[in-house]
């Protein structure tokens, strides 16, 4: 959940790049699924703390988690990447580390929030665990070493800023950040966040601009269609693309590198579909074909 309302409106750039990256894909909306805007690192509602767990370690603990020997040769072979579900089960649970401030290049940020959750208390932590899984076997079958930057294996975090720090040490051809927001009922829809082009303290996204906006663009154009949810009706001017500044994890990324607002949990209609094992799968692979198209080029 990435949306920050403290954020002014003016700090977000208008995508115009990736709404022309996007509209090279034909992408067609189809009636569905929408997502709202909270935001990925700025999502401090009230999530619940149970999440799915895996056997597998953290990137940021064991980089080499997912043996590349091991992996099936695909068309995805040599390529690494790194998969961070948004936020942590237990961040609620851990106020005063979460709080404190780190440095995004062009400011200091809390280190995470606690994300939002549906009505009903299932907590976007769970979701983007449960997604990030789906998302990690899709990648694998196609040959891709793929690394998490945490998988329920710690008790807290990772912050922004160390989330952006295992992907560049990974040198990972793409990085997503998984995610679903918490707007207003009537709000719905997916948003693909790109990085703008920023420079000052750590941050330099000059490099990554470009290819992070064709490869949000691409997701976004496989979503629709595996999914059938539509570009967000709140955020993108229906492209379903959003360029910010303000988002450390994207601000001190030297590797190409997207947020994914997968709908809008507060929203009946988008969190009857987050909910949905079967449309999380879709979620899923809708994002692997995505990343699957960028990397293929």
């Amino acid at each position: 959940m990435p949306y920050d309302d403290s954020v002014p409106p003016t700090r977000r750039a208008r995508p115009l790049l990736a709404a022309a990256a996007l509209a090279a894909l034909c992408l067609t909306t189809v009636t569905g699924c929408g997502g709202s805007p909270d935001t990925a690192e700025g999502k401090g509602a009230d999530a619940s703390p149970s999440a799915s767990t895996s056997a597998s370690a953290s990137a940021s603990a064991a980089p080499e988690a997912s043996p590349t020997a091991s992996l099936p040769q695909g068309p995805l072979t040599g390529r690494t990447v790194v998969i961070d579900p948004g936020h942590n089960p237990r961040n609620r649970e851990h106020t005063e580390e979460i709080n404190e401030q780190v440095d995004i290049g062009t400011g200091r940020k809390e280190c995470d929030t606690t994300g939002t959750s549906t009505d009903e208390g299932y907590a976007e932590a769970r979701f983007t665990l449960d997604v990030s899984h789906r998302l990690r076997e899709l990648l694998q079958a196609q040959g891709a070493r793929v690394l998490l930057t945490h998988d329920d294996d710690r008790p807290f975090g990772p912050c922004i800023d160390e989330r952006a720090r295992i992907g560049n040490e990974a040198k990972a051809d793409a990085v997503v950040s998984v995610h679903a927001d918490g707007s207003a009922v009537g709000n719905r829809g997916f948003h693909v966040i790109l990085p703008a082009a920023v420079k000052g303290g750590g941050a330099d996204t000059s490099k990554i601009v470009k290819s992070s906006a064709d490869l949000g663009a691409r997701i976004a154009g496989h979503f629709v269609r595996t999914t059938g949810s539509a570009p967000s009706n709140y955020i993108g001017g229906g492209t379903g693309l959003d360029t910010r500044d303000d988002l450390g994890g994207l601000n001190l990324s030297t590797v190409p590198k997207v947020f994914v607002e997968c709908g809008n949990m507060r929203d009946p209609k988008d969190a009857a579909l987050l909910t949905d094992a079967r449309w999380r799968q879709k979620a899923a692979q809708g994002m692997a074909d995505g990343i699957a198209a960028h990397l293929k080029g």
